[in-house]
């Protein structure tokens, strides 16, 4: 049996989250369907880690989030969204993974696999889709980088203490692990695919980490890259041939991109960046579907956040309930693009 629904919102971070306050608002039958628990990119981030932008900016459906300092940490924020969701009494389906969305004649069925195995439909007039970007690591296709002694996310330092690792890439990701692995103790070795840190590294990190670069305390390789990973060491080549590095554990960090796969059926229109072709609503090439947030951005994640995705689901729920305020036929799907 399938349930109905006006709108099905794929993902319960902060815009998954504010997307369903706005159904709920505005009188829409809605459920979202989170293949992990609430905010469960949050959850995956570094331990200690404090947010780049200020609570208020953080913050969904007018619910203040009040912080002892002016950015909040991982934690006050897994705390805030929680608290918000069990206040508003939102309708998550938590480790409910959606594997596929089919066009129907009401708007769309769902394909959904439950925390307890069991398979079911869900089915939606609409369907708006948060997933953000933080599940897709982006690999570099290497011998070894599927080996234990590797990971694309970063949690804490203390397991390091004492250890020789090798962080890859150039991104504020790397630099912060970089640096706390530092303080906890571990030989750090940072190796960089360009000639220098990318420029879009967070300006309160680039002296620190340049600092610790020049002074030695962590050693760093420019224009080189990883081309295997083995039990103990790496494969690195550069401007000086190619080497191994001793090596007990390495962090991938090299980005992240969206993986919308279970929308591969529907045969979305995008733009030369890869990012979907939205409309001013957020709409996709598919009458009926949105998507909001890093979503729908894989080539620009780093212009997207919490703080504007967040505006992308008010703005795309304004738009359903505007298209379902009186009833009328679902549109045609158009044909798929050439």
């Amino acid at each position: 049996m399938s349930e109905m629904y006006d709108v099905a919102i794929v993902g319960a971070g902060p815009v998954g989250l504010a997307a369903a306050i706005a159904c709920k608002r505005a009188g829409l039958s809605y459920v979202v369907l989170e293949k992990g628990c609430v905010v469960n990119a949050i959850f995956e981030y570094p331990t200690y880690m404090t947010f780049f932008t200020t609570s208020p900016r953080l913050e969904i459906g007018n619910h203040p989030f009040v912080t002892q300092r002016e950015r909040p940490d991982r934690k006050e924020a897994l705390n805030y969204y929680r608290l918000v969701a069990e206040r508003e009494a939102l309708h998550i389906e938590q480790y409910t993974e959606v594997t596929a969305v089919h066009p129907a004649p009401a708007g769309f069925t769902l394909a959904v696999n439950r925390k307890d195995g069991r398979l079911g439909l869900v089915e939606a007039r609409r369907v708006i889709v948060a997933t953000g970007y933080f599940d897709n690591p982006v690999l570099l296709g290497i011998p070894g980088e599927d080996s234990p002694n590797v990971s694309h996310y970063y949690t804490e330092a203390h397991p390091f203490w004492g250890l020789k690792v090798t962080v890859i890439g150039a991104g504020s990701s790397a630099a912060d692990a970089a640096l706390d692995l530092w303080r906890g103790g571990a030989h750090v070795t940072l190796v960089v695919r360009g000639a220098e840190l990318k420029p879009t590294l967070k300006y309160w990190i680039r002296p620190d980490l340049e600092n610790r670069i020049r002074e030695g305390s962590i050693q760093a390789h420019f224009s080189s890259r990883v081309t295997a990973i083995l039990e103990d060491r790496v494969v690195v080549e550069g401007p000086q041939g190619r080497w191994e590095l001793p090596t007990d554990f390495t962090f991938a960090l090299t980005g992240y991109r969206p993986q919308l796969s279970f929308l591969a059926d529907l045969n979305l229109a995008t733009q030369a960046d890869q990012c979907l072709a939205l409309s001013e609503h957020y709409e996709t090439s598919i009458p009926g579907l949105f998507v909001v947030g890093s979503a729908g951005f894989a080539g620009r994640t780093n212009q997207v956040f919490i703080e504007n995705g967040r505006e992308h689901a008010l703005l795309a729920v304004a738009e359903i309930e505007r298209q379902l305020g009186t009833p009328t036929e679902f549109p045609a799907l158009p044909s798929p693009p050439r």
